[in-house]
């Protein structure tokens, strides 16, 4: 993980929820994500291994490896009221573009171009509110 040498063990695990939060927030209109839903962001994150930001071949290896169990543990941690979720999904994701802007720039900017990438996926597999108000990541401060 030489990616992430910068970081301390717990920023890597928050950091590597990225995605899952990314899937949650994208089924905004569903209480959980739906099975569909579910195995797009797992299909979609398996792939990004290979054609991904090169930048982010190592992020999405380590990704893979706790993916499906993140989704599992935010959809239980996760507050169930949608506006409340929400709003803890949103705070989580400023303190992640911190964490990421750790990595530097170029690394947060390809993360950022490819998590949009990833809601629309995501959004695709059940269409839903985000499709039409997806939060921009650079409304966070990263820049494309």
């Amino acid at each position: 993980m030489n990616l992430f040498k910068e970081l301390s063990l717990q920023e890597i695990k928050a950091l590597l929820k990225f995605p899952a939060y990314i899937s949650i927030l994208a089924a905004f209109n569903d209480k959980k994500l739906e099975e569909g839903e579910k195995k797009a962001a797992i299909k979609f994150a398996q792939a990004q291994t290979y054609i991904c930001d090169p930048l982010l071949t190592e992020f999405y290896i380590e990704v893979n490896k706790v993916f499906e169990n993140n989704i599992k543990q935010l959809e239980n941690d996760l507050p169930k009221e949608m506006a409340r979720r929400e709003a803890a999904i949103i705070k989580e994701l400023k303190k992640l573009e911190k964490i990421a802007l750790k990595l530097g720039i170029e690394f947060a900017s390809a993360l950022n171009r490819n998590m949009n990438t990833f809601t629309e996926h995501v959004s695709k597999a059940h269409y839903n509110v985000i499709t039409d108000f997806v939060i921009p990541l650079t409304a966070f401060g990263l820049i494309d």
